[in-house]
């Protein structure tokens, strides 16, 4: 086993943290799948899923959604891909958006934006035709915005700004980040979960999650570091003060209930336990949340979203293949891609879910209105698991912009 290690690692030092050869590189799949939709644009956004190979069309309510996480990811993926010019594409989309809402005048990005080019008018949201109501319909979870997805578009342009020394997108960093301070600051411990529902009377969340926080840490202290504005400094704290208190010595809670008290420990997403100490470098005890997730979420050939361990949550597995390689076992992180190879699709993008269906244990509606756990993954292409795969394959931290050693 060290001798297979050795080699692994030799070939990923020797091909400079890309794989020597292209045919199974995750990068060439992405350009497939989202090089035609950006070509010749200035600025668009990418659906976020595709038809499963059983279905003719997605859902009504998924058939024009680009999910703002992930086209940062996407972006940020093209990056690690040396395709820059693509990922401007996506981020001037996002500047554009922030700039340009339908309604709001405060900088902030919604959930999801209609998937095409950006046009120049106000930002378009998803929707769908509901023909036996004759009106137009809308999702009020895409049309609100959360926190963690609005700190995931500055990562995206801070991506940008360190690949082009373009001072728009490190402008527009500093205005989504801002709009965070402005709008999700809950008290001394944390950022609260940004806005659902319709417009114009949007409910504010106000629940903390462990993952927006250590997002928005990621963003601001990758903001001090640019700007030394002490701002970014006190909002980075801040984030860390719930990350702290959500981990619970060898794994983290998902953060805190609406009224302020933690989430119950019963509750496990396995991002929860890879992000804070991504985003943190010098948290090296939360490491210990990787083998928190060895024990309770992992499943032949990956892992899954939660607990119950019902099948391979394929954007997880990946994050976990670059999680493993940040911990120094390439090993580890080489079996999870090599299994992540075979989800890989015509279309170019990885399947969501190895089975028909996983469940998350959540609820669609972040408000916390509904008790219900009706938030499934299902075995679509998605783009977010394809630039997780692009990310782990090349060694490349979102959340701080540095190739993995």
């Amino acid at each position: 086993m060290r001798l297979l290690s050795m080699i692994l690692l030799s070939i990923a030092l020797l091909g400079g943290g890309r794989p020597a050869d292209a045919e199974v590189s995750f990068c060439p799949g992405l350009m497939k799948a989202v090089g035609p939709k950006l070509a010749g644009r200035d600025a668009a956004f990418i659906r976020s899923y595709e038809p499963g190979a059983d279905e003719s069309d997605l859902p009504l309510g998924l058939s024009t959604t680009a999910f703002v996480y992930d086209n940062a990811l996407a972006a940020i993926a093209l990056v690690a891909c040396d395709r820059v010019d693509q990922a401007r594409t996506i981020g001037n989309a996002l500047l554009h958006a922030a700039s340009h809402d339908r309604t709001f005048d405060d900088g902030r990005l919604r959930n999801a934006y209609r998937a095409g080019p950006a046009g120049l008018g106000a930002a378009l949201l998803p929707g769908w035709w509901n023909g036996r109501k004759n009106i137009w319909g809308e999702d009020a979870a895409q049309d609100g915005t959360s926190t963690g997805n609005v700190a995931w578009g500055a990562l995206a342009l801070l991506t940008l700004h360190q690949a082009t020394g373009d001072a728009s997108y490190l402008s527009g960093a500093r205005q989504l980040m801002d709009w965070v301070i402005a709008n999700a600051t809950n008290g001394a411990d944390g950022f609260s979960g940004g806005f659902h529902g319709y417009d114009p009377q949007q409910v504010r969340l106000t629940w903390m999650s462990t993952e927006h926080n250590a997002d928005v840490h990621a963003v601001a202290d990758w903001l001090f570091r640019l700007t030394k504005d002490g701002r970014y400094q006190d909002a980075a704290r801040k984030a860390r003060r719930l990350l702290d208190r959500s981990f619970r010595g060898d794994h983290f809670l998902l953060g805190t209930k609406p009224d302020g008290s933690l989430a119950d420990d019963d509750l496990l997403a396995l991002d929860v336990q890879l992000w804070p100490w991504m985003a943190v470098p010098d948290a090296l005890a939360w490491r210990k949340a990787l083998g928190f997730a060895e024990r309770a979420l992992a499943v032949d050939g990956g892992f899954d979203f939660n607990g119950d361990r019902d099948g391979v949550w394929v954007e997880g597995t990946a994050q976990a293949a670059l999680a493993y390689r940040m911990v120094g076992d390439p090993a580890a992180s080489q079996r999870l891609l090599a299994a992540l190879r075979d989800d890989r699709t015509p279309s170019g993008l990885l399947n969501a879910t190895r089975i028909a269906r996983i469940t998350t244990g959540l609820s669609i509606d972040p408000s916390g209105a509904s008790k219900i756990p009706d938030f499934f993954y299902y075995k679509r292409p998605h783009l977010g698991a394809t630039a997780w795969a692009v990310l782990a394959e090349t060694g490349w931290n979102p959340f701080t912009g540095a190739r993995v050693p």
